[in-house]
């Protein structure tokens, strides 16, 4: 009997013992999938491990999303953008999803390729590491604003996609050097873009006879003051929806007028030197700088001097509006203006219709560019 006893109360440990083993092998596996649940992974199930591995992914989308927010990736499709400035090897692109941060890749980065620029539209891909964008192709241009290499051969190209050149100058401090804003105006025409004259700081002096030259050209012109907020209304008006190269003279307030034109470009900003009452640049490169209404603003360097490139110097006439309107009146096809007979451009001169400095101006450049190597390119 004894033994009987003995037997069933060891079965009953061995039961007690089993169910505890099972219930806590039990609690391990519920732990182990709320593990897995809240991490949304399962071991097992090619289900579970699918739904598993979709959670994780959006996870990555999702913190990916939130780089982009802060500066980073933008999207992972390829899109295209504007160049809106190079700092080295990198390039700032404004696309529909903000602006991203883009280096040279495949075609765009092979010999013979052109040169990326300021304006230029291209076609990104992103990059492996989810910061960067490749440039794989550059889009083809309406038009591109380039100057000759200082001392050198060949041009160094500025800004693409352009609708319209301001040359900017200073009424006053310093002087302002007509010969120059007439090169400038001449690069607009070669380069077949519309050009119109600013003449700043019109607070020192209204620059009337300056406006008037300029008009009596054939240029529209607006008077501005940073200081006084004259002009300023309107030049914004003539800037909206348009891409616009903002040029001349160092010292002449480019960068102080786009300030006042939309506060808060922070442009960087020049004083004139005391010697010779000259600008000290203050734009670097050429940068392109969104404004509200979709409109750009490319800053340029100041161009102390700018060469002309590509022009026949048969051509450099039709680059003077006031001229172009009578070269037809010429008595002969090939007429230079300077001393051939029945020239209605000179005719015009003398009548006071076109402005003497402006025909210096055009003789000057006329005979810059005879003597210009014609193998310069």
């Amino acid at each position: 009997m004894g033994g009987r006893r003995a037997g069933r109360a060891g079965a009953l440990r061995r039961l007690a013992a089993l169910r505890a083993l099972v219930a806590g092998r039990d609690r391990h596996h519920r732990a182990r999938r709320e593990r897995h649940a809240r991490v949304g992974t399962h071991p097992r199930g090619g289900g579970g491990a699918a739904r598993g591995l979709v959670a994780v992914r959006r996870a990555r989308r999702a913190r990916r999303g939130d780089r982009a927010a802060a500066g980073g990736v933008v999207s992972e499709a390829e899109c295209t953008g504007t160049v809106l400035e190079r700092e080295g090897a990198t390039y700032r692109v404004a696309t529909p999803q903000g602006t991203v941060e883009a280096i040279l890749r495949g075609k765009a980065k092979q010999d013979g390729q052109p040169r990326v620029v300021v304006g230029d539209r291209v076609r990104l891909a992103p990059e492996p590491g989810g910061t960067l964008f490749g440039i794989t192709a550059v889009e083809p241009r309406r038009n591109l604003l380039g100057r000759r290499v200082p001392e050198g051969r060949g041009t160094r190209p500025v800004a693409a996609n352009i609708d319209q050149v301001l040359v900017v100058t200073a009424a006053r401090d310093p002087a302002p050097v007509p010969q120059l804003i007439d090169r400038l105006l001449v690069v607009a025409e070669a380069n077949g873009i519309p050009a119109a004259v600013v003449v700043n700081k019109t607070d020192l002096d209204p620059g009337l006879a300056l406006a008037d030259r300029c008009r009596g050209a054939g240029y529209a012109v607006h008077r501005t003051s940073a200081r006084t907020g004259e002009g300023i209304a309107e030049l914004r008006a003539c800037l909206a929806g348009r891409v616009s190269v903002v040029t001349g003279p160092s010292g002449a307030g480019k960068s102080t007028l786009l300030n006042a034109v939309q506060p808060g470009l922070a442009l960087r900003t020049g004083a004139i030197s005391g010697k010779g009452r000259r600008g000290t640049h203050t734009t670097v490169g050429a940068v392109m700088v969104p404004l509200a209404g979709g409109a750009f603003l490319v800053d340029t360097p100041g161009f102390s001097e700018v060469g002309l490139w590509g022009l026949e110097p048969g051509e450099l006439a039709r680059c003077f509006p006031e001229m172009r309107a009578r070269l037809d009146g010429c008595r002969f096809g090939d007429c230079r203006h300077r001393a051939e007979p029945g020239c209605a451009v000179r005719e015009a001169v003398e009548s006071g219709v076109i402005a003497p400095d402006r025909y210096a101006s055009y003789v000057a450049l006329l005979a810059e560019l005879d003597q210009a190597p014609r193998d310069w390119e």
